[in-house]
This record gives C-alpha cells, sequence and structure tokens, in this order.
C-alpha cells in the first residue's frame, strides 16, 4: 500500500492527533510535550508524506516504548561494562562506556557516534550545544527528536519508506527484525490517524 499523499494536519495541532491518549493507553503522557519538537523537525527532514511521519513514528514508539525512554537503561548489563572498551563504538577514556550510554529517541551510543552527531548537527543547527561534551543534553524533547531524524535521514529511510520497506528500515535501526510485529502495528496506527490531503 503506498500511501505519498502530503501530510495536512488538523488547523489546531500538526502532529498532536498522532499521540491520542485513547490510542496509546501505556504511554507515560504527557506525551504530548514531544509535539513542538516533531512539528519542527520532521519537515525539516522531508518526513512529510504520511508513510514516512507513519514509519518514522513507529520506529520511534517502538525503540523509546512510546517516548518513555531517552536514555538508556543502565544496570550496568554485562554488556554495558563490555561498553568501555569497545573501540567500534569509539570508547577510548576511561568512563566512555556509561558517560556515552545510548541517548535520544533511536538511542546515539558511544564516543564515535556522538562525536559524528555532534559534527552532523553542528553543520545544520550552528547554534546546538556540544553533546560530546554534554552528552544528556541528547535526551532533551528537541534534540532527542533530532537525533532520530538525523539517524532516519543518514540511513535513506525516507526512500525506504516511500517503497513500504518496513522491514529493510527495521534491519537498518537495529540489524534484524526484533520487534517487527509491534513496529508494523504502529505503523498501521500512525498511518490510520494522519488525514490524507485532498
Amino acid at each position: 500500500m503506498k500511501s505519498s499523499a502530503k501530510l495536512r494536519a488538523p488547523s489546531n495541532h500538526r502532529i498532536q492527533w498522532l499521540l491520542a491518549p485513547r490510542d496509546f493507553p501505556n504511554a507515560p503522557f504527557p506525551v504530548l510535550r514531544w509535539v513542538d519538537a516533531l512539528d519542527a523537525a520532521l519537515p525539516q527532514y522531508g518526513i512529510n508524506t504520511r508513510q514516512r511521519v507513519a514509519c518514522c513514528m513507529a520506529r520511534i514508539a517502538h525503540e523509546s516504548g512510546v517516548f518513555r525512554w531517552v536514555r538508556e537503561i543502565w544496570g550496568p548489563t554485562p554488556a554495558q561494562q563490555r561498553y568501555e572498551v569497545r573501540k567500534d563504538l569509539g570508547n577510548t577514556q576511561p568512563g566512555d562506556g556509561k558517560r556515552f550510554m545510548g541517548r535520544g529517541l533511536l538511542q546515539v551510543t558511544g564516543r564515535a557516534n556522538f562525536v559524528m552527531f555532534n559534527g552532523r548537527i553542528k553543520a545544520r543547527y550552528p547554534d546546538a550545544p556540544d553533546f560530546v561534551a554534554n552528552p544528556g543534553l541528547l535526551e532533551q524533547p528537541k534534540w532527542a527528536v533530532i537525533s532520530a531524524c538525523d539517524w532516519w535521514d543518514r540511513n535513506g529511510c525516507n526512500a525506504m519508506a516511500d517503497g513500504d520497506q518496513i522491514t529493510a528500515i527495521s534491519k537498518k535501526v537495529n540489524g534484524g527484525t526484533n520487534g517487527l510485529a509491534e513496529r508494523k502495528a504502529y505503523w498501521r496506527k500512525f498511518l490510520a490517524a494522519i488525514p490524507v490531503s485532498g
């Protein structure tokens, strides 16, 4: 099912109708505090059709527990303890593992990914803070949303969404199809909630 119609929101708000409490009874409301950040960021990254918005919001809803988590739950677990020496994450200094735990709606993780994100965001938003020096700022709604949109853009997900490649997007996010059924359920729910332009 292709759904490339341009996004049209109700006159009273733009993204708010997607986050109706009746549709997400387990969400930690007031989730509507995310509305302004979503309204501002999604169009800037070309996430502006029914299919693109539904796909992107479905990924975010699944990965964040419907906006419940913007920071990795820290045990530390055995896997998290190994963050400290994971060169693939760029963790080269003592304490990097915990300092650069996953943050944002799609979990930027590791010094190297924070450095890369910081450079990309500074190029786009010159007044953005330094997320390497202050990684906790990525938990703020504005930057948590922008980090998700940046990842989406960097991985070419708009084109995949246009082609209904739901499984391919899921593999991009976490390397497999774990949680695919829930992602698809969220996608259908969001798609049904978005008005079609006339």
